[in-house]
């Protein structure tokens, strides 16, 4: 009997999302480039050389993620409740992210593997979704091969319509922003919430930008 190529992404996916449930732990490595050929060249090029990867305690690596050399930065902006990164603008580039095996996004929606651009967006407010997450940031995923004008900010609209070839679903793919928990970078820290956010520095063009997005750890509504 065969099993369908998409069923057998579903099940390792939720095997994964089932490993996430039960206590591990994990922790940041160095990550080389990408291979050349397996991101657009301009993607290429606007990346650092230097990535990180997230690692089980296993030594399994959950995905990896090589921010932009710089992103443009608003100095004088300021966070609220509703904001952790004011800073950045709405559709900004703000890196590449891979999954080598089935992932999830926050929503606990399938990721196939593959590389997907991170575009900078907020949770619209509206009543379809109240209580996503305490702060409106997120990094939208987007295919890399659907997304290589970089000079775009792109508007929420694109964002979604690029966004569901990632998830396969009428929902875009996205991770939540995360507030910094202490001085390391980069590094994985659990919060509260049992969330396992990724924190790093990014490199804005007012300068350096402190910034977390979960990783581990999805909504429960």
């Amino acid at each position: 009997m065969r099993v369908h190529r998409a069923h057998v992404i579903l099940l390792a996916a939720q095997f994964l999302l089932a490993g996430l449930a039960f206590g591990q732990n994990y922790k940041v490595e160095n990550a080389g480039a990408p291979a050349a050929g397996q991101i657009p060249q301009p993607l290429q090029n606007a990346l650092e050389s230097q990535g990180v990867k997230v690692q089980n305690d296993q030594g399994g690596t959950l995905l990896e993620v090589w921010f932009a050399k710089t992103v443009a930065t608003n100095s004088s902006a300021t966070p609220t409740s509703d904001f952790l990164y004011p800073a950045l603008t709405d559709g900004e580039f703000v890196g590449v992210l891979n999954f080598s095996s089935p992932g999830a996004d926050f929503r606990g929606q399938v990721i196939k593997p593959g590389f997907y651009t991170l575009r900078y967006g907020l949770i619209p407010q509206d009543g379809n979704h109240m209580g996503v997450n305490a702060t409106r940031d997120v990094l939208v995923l987007c295919p890399v091969a659907a997304d290589t004008d970089l000079s775009a900010n792109l508007k929420f609209d694109d964002l979604v319509k690029l966004s569901r070839q990632a998830a396969g679903t009428p929902h875009p793919a996205f991770l939540v922003g995360a507030p910094v928990n202490g001085g390391n970078f980069p590094a994985v820290a659990k919060d509260d919430q049992d969330h396992w956010n990724l924190q790093v520095k990014l490199h804005g063009s007012n300068g350096e930008l402190p910034f977390a997005i979960t990783v581990v750890g999805k909504w429960q509504g």
